[in-house]
């Protein structure tokens, strides 16, 4: 292949090698605006760069673009065409530069597994990350029956690895329905033959109480979900939505969907009723303290930052630690939590309302509009995650 015609490089390898700590080199050439909605913020090597491809043309010299010519150079855009033509010109004036196969779209669909120490009874635990979004969802299995807990739209990851692992889907949930991505778990459900469990409370829209169109097994508080020789025990913990659960698993693993981060708590505005879904999130929070043993691993939906990372990559922490470090968690007094969070306060995400009404299948999304409402990190957190 000829060095000035373009190269390129799958948005997943990028990713594998930002999540090995790699020195990523990475140019964003979309518009300033585009990239201020959110653009690549994945990994401890990565060395960001953002200029509009208009600019790219016209500087005189790669070193008025202040990038390290020495070093391989990687070029994303929205779909893949501009970086591509972006990536040709630089490679012309001697750099080796890639661009990324269907940008920021290709992006936002990437989900890297991370298998997780296994339990007593729960064998296979397997968070995958779309690091695009800051999403976690879950693939536990027992005895060959496999749970998927919060899936995105894109189900072929899934079920490579259901495959990988050797199981079979058993069943699927929504610790509460999502607002930032669409929802993959009734699609899921349809395809494989299983049951999809939701708390009846988030099977309505908070916004005028509409009933959502779709059938699901309602999950409520202390009902439990067999699979293999495991059981998943659901805790309701009402804030962030109505019908926010946790799922526990022998008091060893919390899937806390949006109710708890490492770094914070799931925002309690998103429904319209802030004021009152935040006293709801702080007795939610008192009493998890209470209950919940301090050495079970937290495991979310969501992170926001590299720091809620633990070693081996995946996004997690004990109990005991969060409430040591997590300022909401670590709030003793409801007055002055419910300040915290009224400071934190930000304008939610107009789409997300529209992401939540299709989530409850009162409104359709096509593929393109789907993916278009989920571009950008997520905004589920009280201020920074």
């Amino acid at each position: 292949m000829s060095k000035t015609t373009a190269r390129e490089i799958p948005a997943e390898e990028l990713a594998r090698r930002l999540d090995a700590g790699d020195h990523v080199q990475l140019l964003d050439v979309r518009s300033p605006d585009s990239v201020a909605q959110g653009h690549i913020t994945f990994g401890t090597g990565l060395d960001f760069h953002a200029i509009p491809g208009s600019q790219i043309e016209r500087a005189p010299s790669p070193d008025a673009l202040g990038v390290n010519p020495k070093q391989e150079l990687f070029v994303v855009c929205g779909h893949g065409n501009s970086s591509r033509r972006a990536a040709t010109l630089l490679r012309q004036r001697g750099l080796e530069a890639y661009s990324v196969t269907g940008g920021m779209a290709a992006w936002d669909a990437v989900y890297l597994p991370r298998h997780l120490s296994p339990t007593r009874t729960v064998e296979h635990v397997v968070q995958l990350d779309r690091v695009g979004k800051g999403a976690l969802s879950y693939v536990l299995a027992s005895d060959g029956d496999a749970v998927v807990v919060d899936p995105g739209r894109h189900l072929d990851r899934y079920e490579a690895v259901i495959n990988e692992i050797g199981a079979t889907p058993a069943a699927v949930i929504d610790t509460h329905m999502h607002a930032d991505y669409m929802s993959g778990a009734r699609a899921a459900a349809k395809r494989w033959g299983v049951p999809y469990f939701l708390h009846g409370e988030d099977a309505r829209s908070p916004f005028d109480g509409a009933d959502g169109r779709f059938d699901y097994q309602p999950l409520a508080a202390g009902d439990t979900i067999a699979f293999g020789r495991a059981t998943l025990t659901a805790e309701h913990v009402p804030g962030h939505t109505l019908g926010s659960v946790a799922l526990l698993a022998e008091q060893r693993l919390a899937l806390t969907g949006d109710f708890l981060f490492v770094q914070s708590i799931g925002r309690p505005d998103l429904g319209g009723q802030g004021d009152a879904w935040a006293r709801m999130l702080w007795r939610s929070l008192d009493a998890a303290r209470r209950r919940w043993p301090r050495d079970l691993l937290v495991l979310p939906a969501h992170y926001s930052s590299e720091l809620e990372r633990l070693p081996d990559r995946s996004v997690g922490a004990r109990l005991d630690v969060i409430l040591a470090t997590n300022p909401a968690a670590a709030m003793e007094d409801e007055a002055a939590f419910l300040q915290w969070v009224a400071e934190h306060d930000a304008t939610p995400p107009e789409i997300y309302r529209t992401i939540k009404l299709a989530n409850l299948g009162l409104l359709e999304l096509s593929e393109e509009d789907a993916e278009s409402a989920e571009a950008g990190p997520n905004q589920c957190a009280v201020g920074p995650g």
